[in-house]
């Protein structure tokens, strides 16, 4: 028996069966590359699922790591801890937010920021408002609340019954329908600006300010989960900057400290003051040594200029990919996206092209049946998503 099929074995006799994962063994990587346990390399488009920001296993963060881990790694949040502090204060001069709440993923950043939604309704503006309206086709998390903020059906939700109340989802880009859910009881609008796991579809400009308007006006919070779509990966800092918005929370995670575990709930001064001591809490969120590193991560992005690379290098692929869809009818619906959060939606179903593009050595996504979903790194080489395109046009050339 080859050394895959000995681990994917003891894989299967030792850890729960939630995942459909790729026949790849990955042993290590490093940039925009991955390698098997067999020595086969792949070209890695999708980054842990937009984790790692600055691509694997750079130097600079390792030795950093390696230094902060024998200097201290966490206390629990009884101390100070000026890493923590020092992070904070450079994530916020990303934003117009004013206080950030650290934690440990993105379910926990959308978790608190639920809670915190509450809290404020109840506390500050003395409102029995609990009502979360999310967007049909969003995902924001897989903790019983998150899930059920999650505007999707399916076994995503099936056999967790009874889940929890206070939630309803009104269809993406119908601003009417919208205005018709939002009564006395709720509390928040919550959104992604690019819907990831619902297939890399952005909102409508004009919806998106229409939402910040309805939530002005009466007088609700305006949540953006921005888990996916935040550091860099869109082109600008955050999603919602290319909308002109200023949320009252966002929420951050998988880019934060690429790839240590790490969460962030962001608020507005006014609506943080939901949050008093003993009111949420964490173990690990912030600790030492992931807020060092994510120092770094937001100074390397700062100083390397990440997002206008992500914008770039996003235009860049984008028009090229459309020239294979008018190369190719019918084989591409639409390509879109914001810088290096990609979709390339198939006419057709993508199992197949999916597993030609891994066998060709293309690590991506597929999401709902047919979107290919890409999330580089964005520091990918301009020449690898060069070599991904002329494989897919390839592979229409070969269906045709």
């Amino acid at each position: 028996m080859n050394k895959h099929k000995v681990l994917v074995n003891k894989q299967n006799e030792s850890i729960c069966n939630t995942y459909g994962r790729y026949p790849v063994n990955v042993t290590e990587a490093k940039g925009s590359r991955l390698w098997d346990l067999d020595g086969r390399e792949y070209i890695d488009l999708l980054s842990g699922i937009s984790v790692a920001n600055l691509g694997h296993c750079r130097d600079d963060l390792a030795a950093l790591m390696a230094e902060q881990a024998c200097k201290l790694v966490m206390v629990s949040n009884l101390f100070y801890q000026e890493e923590q502090v020092e992070c904070a204060e450079k994530l916020l001069a990303t934003c117009d937010a004013d206080k950030v709440f650290f934690c440990n993923s993105g379910a926990e950043a959308n978790e608190a920021a639920i809670k915190l939604a509450r809290k404020y309704m109840r506390t500050i503006k003395k409102r029995d408002a609990y009502e979360i309206i999310t967007l049909e086709g969003s995902f924001h998390g897989r903790t019983l609340a998150t899930l059920t903020a999650t505007g999707q059906t399916g076994p995503i939700k099936e056999g967790y019954d009874p889940l929890p109340e206070g939630f309803s989802y009104a269809p993406a880009d119908d601003i009417d329908a919208m205005a018709a859910m939002v009564s006395d009881k709720t509390a928040a609008i919550m959104i992604e600006i690019v819907q990831g796991e619902g297939g890399i579809k952005p909102l409508a400009h004009d919806y998106v300010k229409s939402l910040a308007k309805i939530a002005k006006d009466k007088d609700i919070l305006l949540i953006v989960d921005e888990v996916q779509s935040g550091l860099c990966r869109t082109g600008k800092w955050w999603a919602h900057q290319h909308y002109g918005i200023t949320p009252d929370i966002f929420t951050s995670a998988k880019a934060l400290a690429n790839g240590l575990p790490m969460g962030a709930m962001l608020a507005t001064d006014k609506v943080a003051k939901g949050f008093t001591p003993g009111s949420h809490a964490t173990t690990f969120g912030g600790g030492a040594l992931v807020s060092k590193v994510s120092s770094k991560v937001l100074d390397i992005m700062t100083e390397e200029k990440i997002a206008d690379r992500a914008a770039e290098l996003g235009d860049f692929f984008i028009k090229e990919a459309l020239k294979i869809k008018d190369k190719h009818p019918g084989k591409i619906v639409s390509v879109r996206g914001l810088g290096l959060m990609l979709g390339i939606e198939l006419g057709f179903d993508g199992n197949e092209i999916f597993s030609k593009l891994r066998d060709e050595g293309f690590i991506l996504n597929l999401t709902k049946g047919k979107i290919l979903r890409l999330l580089p790194a964005l520091t990918i080489d301009r020449a690898d998503l060069v070599s991904f395109l002329k494989t897919l046009d390839k592979a229409f050339n070969e269906m045709d």
